[in-house]
């Protein structure tokens, strides 16, 4: 197992903390093995293995255990008589209503737990936390692998440079079981698609009041075509509608899908907002797709698009470094990125090469008239010497995600 460091040292920090941790993201990317490497780390310190609850209800050992009752007398009967106990839940949406089991427990007072949890489908979603567990949670937002974690797999030849696994990194993305397969396009395509069909599948459709499949489907392939376009449901409910005579498709319907596709963590939003008027806009937004692999399995991977591409790697790495993006809006013209964390903000504008001199200048524009202090970045694959242009700062986008 390689350690996510970034993750563990949020578990660490609400480590012995009262309020529930609980994991979520995209199936895949990393939560079981969280929670064993935050188990290894218990063991470590001194934690006995008896005040460790382990328990992962997706294997068959589990399997009779469904209801909460049942959850809750299986749980109760482990905790030691004395000392601290921590309980680490993997796929506990398995059991029905299993926030009233959690819930009890995190509140009796003749117990000392500390309790994990992590899911990934529509039972675990984002937005029903706060209702199912009273307010009592804190949430670890889990992310595929950053670029430089990948690295750290070394599961790529070591004469290979930075470029070309970089390169890899963005055709096959960043969940870490791509890291174990062979590294054929026929493998890990199959592999993504499965990851994919199983989200769409069991976490968009069963959670949605629409089932039909084929047109989620299509929205997603939409949402893919159009990676780094300002897009609306009337946009796209009308062009859907149009691609099928006879057929209409309402905004309302796409707008709900769409909402769906967040809460399963396969889509993220990003709004846009206003610099001048200094509020966010209500109208319009960019969708980015959560792996850059799940992406290209969809779609094929085309030097064409690569701008696209690595606009969705510096948006999530933006996410991993804890700033909240939006686009940003000066007058008529966009700024790729506003990010803004604490009492800080950066620009940053995301293109392949500044090489051609009208995409320089074309990238250069939406700072122009932005005359605050805050950093403004251009981040492109081109390797220079020079490195600004009037306070405006050039930079290699690995040398940005193996950096900070």
């Amino acid at each position: 197992m390689v350690a996510r460091e970034q993750y563990m040292a949020q578990l660490l920090a609400y480590k012995d903390n009262p309020l529930i941790k609980v994991i979520t993201g995209l199936r895949r990317c990393g939560k079981s093995t969280l929670l064993q490497l935050f188990k290894a780390d218990l063991l470590s310190g001194g934690v006995p293995a008896a005040h460790i609850i382990d328990i992962n209800f997706e294997l068959m050992v589990y399997d009779e255990i469904r209801d909460y009752k049942q959850f809750y007398k299986l749980i109760r009967g482990a905790i030691p008589a004395v000392g601290k106990c921590y309980l680490l839940l993997d796929e506990v949406q398995q059991v029905t209503h299993w926030e009233k089991a959690i819930n009890s427990l995190n509140v009796e007072p003749d117990i000392d737990v500390d309790i994990y949890i992590t899911g990934s489908n529509a039972y675990l979603l984002s937005s029903d936390i706060s209702t199912l567990l009273s307010g009592r949670y804190v949430e670890i937002k889990m992310l595929p692998l950053s670029f430089k974690e990948f690295l750290r797999f070394d599961h790529l030849p070591g004469d290979w440079s930075v470029e070309d696994k970089f390169n890899q990194y963005l055709k096959f993305g960043g969940l870490p079981a791509v890291t174990s397969l062979p590294q054929d396009n026929t493998t890990v395509n199959q592999f993504l698609l499965g990851i994919y069909s199983t989200v769409i599948l069991k976490d968009v459709i069963e959670r949605s009041r629409n089932k039909d499949s084929a047109l989620l489907e299509r929205i997603v392939k939409y949402v893919i075509g159009n990676t780094g376009n300002i897009v609306s449901s009337n946009k796209i409910s009308g062009f859907l509608s149009a691609q099928e005579q006879g057929v209409s498709v309402k905004s309302a319907t796409v707008s709900s899908y769409l909402d769906t596709l967040e809460k399963a963590y396969i889509v993220y939003k990003v709004d846009r907002y206003d610099i001048k008027g200094k509020e966010q806009l209500k109208t319009l937004a960019k969708y980015y797709v959560a792996d850059t692999g799940i992406r290209n399995a969809l779609t094929g991977y085309s030097d064409n698009d690569i701008g696209h591409v690595l606009e969705t790697v510096v948006y999530f790495e933006l996410l991993r470094r804890g700033y909240q993006v939006f686009i940003g809006k000066w007058y008529d013209k966009e700024v790729d990125f506003l990010a803004v964390r604490q009492d800080t903000k950066k620009y940053y504008q995301v293109t392949l090469s500044l090489m051609d001199e009208s995409v320089k200048n074309r990238e250069l524009a939406p700072f122009e008239g932005i005359h605050d202090n805050y950093e403004k970045v251009i981040l492109s694959m081109d390797k220079s010497y020079v490195t600004d242009h009037e306070g405006i700062r050039f930079q290699n986008i690995i040398d940005f995600l193996l950096g900070e």
